[in-house]
Parts: C-alpha cells; structure tokens; sequence
C-alpha cells in the first residue's frame, strides 16, 4: 500500500523548499524558493523518527550542504536517506555518518551516458545493493520521461521506462522520482508517470512532485496498485505549505500499516 515517506531538502546547508526546474548553475538568481525553515535539520530527522515516518530522504541540493545533511543522519542514525554529489569516492563516508542507504544519480552518468561499472562501484563501496537507491529523477521529452542529472539541470540518454527499471532493478533496492517538471509547483502529481511507475516497477518507488491534497496519497495508491510511495514538499504545513497536513500523513500511514 502507497505510504507517505518525508524529505529533508538542503540548500546551501539550509532546509528548504524550491522549484526543482529553477535550480541553475549558470543563473543562480534564477532560483525560486517557496520555504526557507527555521529548523535545523536534526528537527525533521526527529519529527520523522518520532511519528515513525520511515524511508525518508535528505538531498543536498549543492555545496555547503555537508554539515547540514550529516546532522541530519546523526539525529536518526541507520534510518535516512542521503543524496546529492554521492559518488563512489564518498558513498561508504555517508553510510558511515549513519545513512541508511545512499543515493545516487549525476555519478552514474558521465557525460550523460549510463556507466554500469560506476553503479558496481557504489554497490561495492558500501557493502551491497540493499544500501543502494538509484535516482531516476526525470523530465517529460517526446511522448516519456527521461532522467535528468546535475540537480535536474541536464537531461540524459536514459529514459524511464520498463526496460530501464527491470535493468536497474537488480543493482539497488529502491527507486526515487523526482517529476522535476512539476517539482516544487504544487500543481498536481505526474499521474501519467505514476501509473507508469506502478507498472514497471518490481521494487520500492518513491515519487514526489507536485503532490498539493492528502488525497494525492489515495490517487498515487489507485494509479499504482499501492506500490509507489509518495513524498510531499512544498504543500506541507512543517514546510510552510498550508494544503497538507503533516498531522494527515501520518495517519495515513498509520492506517496503511493496519491494512497489511
């Protein structure tokens, strides 16, 4: 069944909520940002762990997020998330700031083409594909979606489809998309993509988007079966969003814990 999973999005080492599609190195002023907290990091990490929000994911959205995002991980240790620069050099110094799982996307893609060997690399660096989570973050081009890197900045060779997720699947244990063309917008999710998702996917999956009513938590159940999970960002009151709840989440996963 679809479950409410948390972010913690870090911004030069502050947590935040922005349009993903504004994020630019060549233009940094052209960034739009919809929440800045006050909170430090380890908040979030705490609210998570206290409502038993598990699976959840901290990314650093650029440099000087380190500090920030290894408070993070010290405030839940073995049960975050942690993505943004992960490569294989440093995939096994996160683990061992007490991230659950790595993340990684840009690494894999030198020059926009896929390496496997840099996907073994990673499995490798931290003992195992179970600590491993491919970011297939992607934007809609000619009639599907295809994965973008460089903090969505730059689309890649690689479309999400079947034969991507079935390929991927046997080299780490979950997915996370990011819909980057309506990240940040609270416009609506990508229905279209979270049905494909539901389809394809043989593993965990975790969408977010432009997720803006708590009954996005059912439509992302009906279009995938319950085997997509769904993250909310800017739309979330701790975010200063004002159309979800955090309060609502949490007892949707509740329930969705009784009904398995």
């Amino acid at each position: 069944m679809t479950r409410f999973r948390g972010c913690i999005d870090l911004h030069s080492g502050i947590v935040k909520q922005i349009v993903g599609g504004t994020l630019s190195d060549s233009t940094p002023s052209a960034l739009t940002t919809n929440h800045t907290s006050s909170h430090p990091s380890s908040h979030f990490s705490h609210l998570y762990q206290k409502h038993n929000v598990t699976g959840c994911h901290v990314i650093k959205l650029g440099p000087g997020c380190d500090e920030a995002a290894k408070e993070a991980l010290a405030a839940w240790p073995g049960a975050l998330q942690i993505g943004g620069g992960i490569n294989g050099a440093n995939a096994k110094e996160w683990i061992d700031a007490g991230a659950e799982k790595v993340i990684v996307t840009s690494w894999l893609f030198p020059g926009g083409v896929f390496s496997m060997p840099r996907l073994r690399e990673v499995i490798e660096a931290v003992g195992g594909k179970e600590r491993v989570v491919v970011d297939l973050s992607c934007r809609r081009r000619e009639g599907g979606w295809w994965v973008a890197m460089d903090r969505w900045q730059t689309v890649t060779e690689m479309e999400v489809n079947k034969e991507t997720l079935d390929l991927l699947s046997d080299y780490c244990s979950e997915f996370l998309v990011h819909a980057a063309d309506v990240e940040g917008l609270c416009r609506g999710i990508d229905e279209d993509l979270v049905a494909a998702l539901g389809r394809w996917a043989t593993i965990p999956v975790t969408y977010a988007g432009g997720a803006n009513s708590i009954d996005d938590l059912r439509r992302v159940h009906e279009l995938s079966g319950g085997k997509v999970d769904l993250t909310y960002g800017s739309a979330l009151d701790i975010f200063g969003g004002s159309q979800v709840k955090f309060e609502d989440c949490v007892k949707w996963n509740e329930e969705a814990g009784k009904a398995l």
